[in-house]
């Protein structure tokens, strides 16, 4: 796609696309989802749907992973106790997916668990079904971090991040 293509499909997208691809009732099964995962491990998962980029990354023709990592940072996901947050990112406009895990986590799971993820999450949002598919990613995540990251029987995890999707 070409850049000014891009450009206009990004600034035609807003806050409308992504409440019609999760309306209310599906952003609150997915925080329960992300509330009960965190009870089992020490991690901290956190949910962003975007419908554009920001005109500063399409200027530059910057991608969705470029987003997700700056974002990464901006909603402090890196900022947990054991370096175990993880964030996973949807980007409407260009069906784009993409999950960054800190270091924490990523020294444990090679690059191929995580393309298998992204894989199952494709196909959902192919069938436009963007919770299941955000679901999928949710449990696949808390299935690494309960490997890597579980907590002792009795042991709290605070909370250190919010539950609930960022819708942007």
């Amino acid at each position: 796609m070409n850049k000014w293509a891009r450009f206009l499909k990004h600034r035609w997208m807003d806050d409308g696309d992504t409440r019609r691809a999760l309306d209310d009732a599906a952003l609150s099964r997915l925080e329960a989802r992300v509330q009960s995962s965190e009870k089992r491990h020490s991690g901290e998962i956190r949910l962003l749907v975007e419908a554009g980029l920001p005109l500063s990354y399409l200027w530059k023709g910057l991608p969705a992973r470029a987003r997700a990592v700056t974002m990464f940072g901006k909603l402090r996901v890196w900022d947990t106790e054991h370096n175990n947050g993880v964030l996973i990112y949807l980007l409407l406009a260009d069906h784009a997916i993409e999950i960054v895990a800190d270091r924490g986590l990523a020294r444990h799971v090679p690059q191929a668990h995580w393309d298998s993820v992204l894989a199952g999450m494709r196909e959902a949002f192919r069938a436009g079904q963007f919770e299941q598919g955000l679901a999928l990613a949710v449990d696949r995540v808390d299935e690494m971090l309960c490997h890597h990251f579980p907590l002792a029987p009795g042991q709290p995890n605070p909370n250190e991040l919010p539950d609930r999707a960022t819708l942007g």
